[in-house]
């Protein structure tokens, strides 16, 4: 083995480059079954971002449903998901440009369904019994207003907006028809709440003409949050809820009282960001496949709907979604820290796996993979917080004796997510440079429990803050980084954590905000429908707590921020509009703190483009070994950096010589 060389940590060379990344990776996601063929969706960078729909033979062959330039992509609740269905090898898709539910088969050209209004659809199920669609609807046509969601039905074979089926809650998701296709299972939830906090499972029963009577509550409410019904090949109506503080599977009796199949300290869901997630799925009547959470790693495991027995099953992927199953076998998006995600086939017979197509083929030495350490330590209020920790490594160098690399800390969106234990190149990409990476799942993420999950009512850009700042330090006081530079970094809800951290702590140095906020008024008074009630539970009530919001944003505090920030920013983003970057970067330029601003033509919230998620990756380690005075090993696009200061203008020369 040829030795090490010995370069400065930031300075390493690696086969991970940005050009990599996006050449040779895909996004996957949303399985869906008919009958043998496999579905899934895939988000391609080098198509502009697009999302195709996969089909997968039995025999293995592969082709697109949806050709170019159609876009599998819905924008109910701005974020999405559940953008298709199939019944029959016929896919029922939402198109991003306009919005029209499409009827495509393989080698046919789609055909709307649905028509040119401002309606969007998502979480679409097809209803054989009647042959029609089933969908939640987004109604933008009354111009003032706040967009009305509904569920309603659709003729699959001619233009229509759809006839109402429920209508009434603020939100909808998750139509599910019963097996002798008499009755339906929907979720809905109302403001303030989101569909995490508290959200209620309904039953109503289809009349001969296709509409619902006697449709009633049977679970859920304002503080118990319910996470994909099912109904099982027996009829039997099955759905997880958190009322224990855990999101645990449970089973509506006869008498809609409900039982829980296996009570457990974990998470059998996750937070309905997106439309159409799935944690479990009938093998049989008498066998569920499952994926739960616990310490933030996911488990696979089957479930005996008699006994409620679980038995574990042993795969290697610690992050597992979209599930679905038929008798012998199981499907679904799987990852772990030494593969990326891929959607995976489990013969259950058997026990083996195997990948139909992974979100890249990069053939990388793991000599250059950083594996991802859970780490816990200790934070305000005596309260525990959880990261997954990631040490430099590169099989080709290491650094001089005595030196402590650079620390980029990661704060997840949402801010009601989770850190993910999937290898990310995007994550590689520092590691194998000789930067050192937390990614935190501060209290307010995603499986841990509910209670877990409720460290941030009312005290977002406290407790996450905290949280990143504690598990800085917890590295430094175990001499694992260098506490003199040290940077953070997030996209949305991530970037305020971000833009807070500097504002308000002044252990950061530099850092990174991804489309985040900077103004929480702002987008209380801007944001979309979907979280425009959002931040009542994180801040306070608003107009009422207006004080709270001025008080947590950090465009008004721009006088106690002396760390340097570089802004990325999608020019077509509805979630956190650019102003918000724009007002926190002029108030930087004028008070003379190193700043850059790179914003992207035609993105939204996130960067889908090839282009552009390489300049994110490039333009933000170019800028931090500008301000941490590291060389880079490759040459990469320059920023233009304001108010650099003169001793730091040849830093990082070479870069661009």
């Amino acid at each position: 083995m040829a030795e090490r060389q010995v370069a400065p940590y930031g300075s390493w060379k690696s086969p991970i480059t940005s050009d990599l990344i996006v050449r040779g990776s895909i996004g996957v996601g949303q399985v869906m079954l008919d009958g043998e063929d496999v579905y899934w969706v895939e988000s391609r960078p080098s198509e502009g971002g697009r999302n195709a729909i996969v089909r997968r033979a039995p025999g293995g062959e592969t082709e697109d449903v949806t050709p170019q330039p159609f876009n599998a992509r819905t924008r109910v609740h701005e974020y999405g998901g559940g953008d298709y269905t199939v019944h029959e090898r016929t896919v029922y898709f939402s198109n991003f440009a306009d919005q029209r539910l499409y009827r495509c088969s393989v080698g046919a050209e789609p055909q709307a369904i649905t028509p040119a209004v401002e309606m969007r659809y998502a979480d679409a199920v097809f209803d054989r019994h009647r042959r029609r669609l089933i969908a939640v609807r987004e109604d933008h046509t009354a111009s003032g207003q706040e967009a009305t969601n509904t569920i309603v039905s659709l003729n699959p074979e001619q233009e229509e907006s759809g006839q109402l089926l429920a209508s009434g809650h603020d939100f909808y998701s998750s139509p599910r028809l019963s097996p002798d296709g008499k009755r339906m299972a929907w979720l809905c939830w109302n403001h303030p709440n989101m569909p995490w906090d508290g959200s209620e499972l309904w039953v109503g029963e289809f009349n001969d003409d296709g509409s619902l009577e006697n449709s009633k509550r049977v679970a859920g409410g304002v503080d118990e949050s319910i996470f994909q019904p099912e109904w099982s090949p027996a009829g039997q109506l099955y759905f997880v809820s958190d009322r224990s503080g855990w999101w645990n599977l449970y089973r509506l009796e006869t008498d809609d009282s409900a039982s829980a199949l296996c009570a457990m300290d974990a998470e059998f869901g996750q937070p309905q960001w997106v439309f159409g997630m799935s944690a479990y799925a009938f093998e049989s009547a008498e066998r569920i496949i499952c994926a739960y959470i616990e310490r933030g790693h996911s488990r696979l495991a089957q479930i005996s709907t008699t006994t409620g027995k679980l038995e574990k099953i042993e795969t290697p992927y610690t992050d597992i979604t979209y599930l679905r199953a038929l008798e012998g076998h199981a499907f679904f998006r799987g990852g772990s820290p030494t593969e990326p995600a891929a959607i995976v086939h489990l013969d259950l017979t058997t026990g083996k796996h195997e990948a139909l197509q992974r979100s890249n083929e990069l053939q990388i030495d793991e000599g250059y993979f950083s594996i991802s350490e859970p780490v816990e330590f200790p934070t305000e209020d005596g309260q525990t917080a959880h990261a997954f920790f990631y040490a430099p490594k590169n099989l080709d160098f290491s650094a001089a004796t005595g030196e402590l690399p650079p620390l980029l800390v990661k704060s997840h969106g949402g801010p009601t997510s989770a850190a993910s234990t999937t290898l990310a190149l995007g994550i590689q990409y520092w590691t194998s440079r000789g930067v050192a990476v937390l990614d935190v799942n501060y209290g307010g993420s995603s499986g841990y429990g509910r209670a877990y999950r409720q460290r941030l009512t009312d005290r977002w850009g406290i407790v996450d803050v905290d949280d990143c700042v504690n598990g800085a330090r917890y590295l430094i006081e175990r001499g694992l980084v260098d506490g003199e530079r040290c940077a953070i970094t997030g996209g949305s809800a991530g970037g305020y954590t971000t833009l807070c951290a500097l504002t308000f702590r002044k252990l950061f140095k530099a850092g990174a905000s991804h489309y985040g906020v900077s103004d929480a008024e702002a987008l209380a008074k801007e944001t979309h429908k979907f979280e425009s009630r959002y931040l009542d539970g994180l801040i306070g009530p608003y107009p009422e707590r207006a004080d709270l919001y001025r008080e947590r944003s950090p465009i008004y505090f721009t006088d106690q921020l002396t760390a340097s920030v570089i802004f990325f920013q999608g020019l077509e983003d509805k979630v956190v509009p650019p102003n918000q970057a724009e007002m926190m970067v002029e108030a930087l330029r004028k008070k003379g703190t190193p700043v850059a601003y790179v914003p992207f033509e035609g993105e939204q919230h996130g960067f889908r483009r090839a282009e552009n998620i390489k300049r994110a990756l490039d333009g933000e380690i170019y800028f931090y070994s500008r301000i941490f005075g590291f060389e880079l090993a490759d040459k990469v696009e320059p920023v233009t950096i304001e108010n650099l200061p003169a001793t730091n203008l040849n830093k990082g020369a070479a870069d661009e010589a």
